[in-house]
């Protein structure tokens, strides 16, 4: 049973997906401080550093916000991530010039947030980009005669000039399906850009938030139940339904937090240690440039030679960091110190374990082999930046 939990908990929206009773994902959302990241704004240029290639423009938020020249260019292939040939940013924007920007990175610490003209409408199957002119489809779809149909589709639907990414859950759905979202997506790039502008900066378009996202990419993931605490969220989780034109199970529960047995599960995530069964641990810690994580044998003694008894805290642990990834959103850079094994037979016993349970996460992961001092480098995109520090 796959249950997407929504409740809220000291002036902050929580969204839980729970899986047979276990906590799985949990994001937050201050009411008073709702993400702004897909956020769309004509944003004013302030600033124009053209030894760094890059401007800040205020898009009416409390932060002035970033944009590099690389953001301001058209892209060629995002799947490449090709550009055209860079010119200086003087040459595109210049101070107090309006500037139709979406936000792509939420601010963090002292950095403001970053923007791009590269637009992007998410929905149920696409990800519509009206400024690219390429289609591209999800690497998580493996199938190449059904990349080629899904391609052929968004072709010919797609306004000429436009682009789009076609989203993983889009893999068997009906062209008419897929037609309609299209269809929905230019109509509201199309209400987007009638805004009448009566001041700048300004936001004209609100991407909705987590909670919306959320919904939005976990519907056709056999999403079982949609649970709340009360009819105000449910008016807002059907208006999002329809929007997206499906249908799902809700049900109102002001006693969610007993009824899932949420309490000890969310409190646990607010250590940076986890024990495993075997009574070894993994530590979590993060800096500002990556997260660390540290495997210890702890308790664990084992009976066999030592190589076996470190591989098997090394499979545990694996499991047990892949589930922690995801539950606690870690994105960027993390470095793991399993502990030291010497058969390569051992090591990529070890990747394959890390490998087979991030095929649960919604996020994509790049897993490196170990390194020469044996650590493991994986890179993940966040999936939602408004998360329990």
């Amino acid at each position: 049973m796959k249950e997407l939990i929504v409740f809220n908990s000291n002036n902050k929206k929580v969204i839980a997906l729970v899986e047979d009773e276990e906590l799985v994902e949990k994001y937050e959302e201050d009411e008073e401080n709702k993400s702004i990241e897909g956020n769309i704004y004509v944003g004013k240029v302030q600033n124009v550093l053209t030894g760094l290639q890059s401007a800040f423009v205020n898009i009416g938020e409390k932060k002035a916000a970033f944009i590099h020249a690389k953001d301001i260019l058209p892209k060629i292939d995002i799947t490449k991530q090709e550009y055209q040939e860079e010119k200086p940013i003087n040459e595109l924007i210049k101070p107090g010039d309006p500037i139709i920007v979406e936000v792509k990175r939420e601010a963090i610490d002292k950095k403001g947030p970053r923007l791009s003209t590269h637009i992007s409408l998410s929905s149920r199957f696409i990800v519509f980009m009206p400024n690219a002119t390429f289609i591209t489809v999800s690497q998580k779809i493996e199938d190449e005669k059904e990349k080629e149909r899904l391609k052929n589709i968004a072709k010919k639907y797609l306004p000429e000039g436009t682009g789009a990414i076609i989203r993983t859950v889009a893999e068997s759905h009906s062209e008419e399906e897929i037609k309609e979202d299209i269809l929905k997506s230019i109509e509201n790039w199309k209400n987007i850009k009638e805004i009448n502008i009566d001041k700048i900066p300004q936001k004209i378009y609100d991407k909705g938030g987590i909670i919306k996202k959320t919904v939005i990419d976990l519907v056709d993931s056999n999403l079982d139940k949609i649970v709340l605490q009360n009819e105000k969220d449910m008016k807002l989780i059907r208006n999002i339904l329809e929007e997206i034109g499906t249908n799902i199970e809700i049900e109102i529960n002001d006693s969610i937090l007993e009824k899932y047995s949420l309490e000890k599960q969310l409190r646990a995530l607010k250590t940076n240690k986890i024990w495993l069964k075997s009574g070894a641990f993994i530590t979590i810690d993060k800096t500002e440039a990556l997260v660390a994580i540290d495997v210890n044998s702890g308790k664990f003694i084992g009976k066999k030679d030592v190589e076996e008894t470190v591989t098997a805290v090394n499979l545990e642990a694996a499991k047990e960091i892949s589930k922690q990834i995801r539950l606690r959103d870690i994105s960027g850079i993390i470095i793991i110190d399993f502990i030291d094994m010497y058969e390569e037979k051992n090591k990529k016993a070890v990747i394959n374990e890390i490998i087979k349970n991030s095929k649960k996460d919604r996020s994509k992961i790049q897993i490196e082999e170990f390194t020469k001092l044996n650590l493991m480098e994986l890179t993940r995109k966040h999936i939602n930046s408004k998360k329990d520090e």
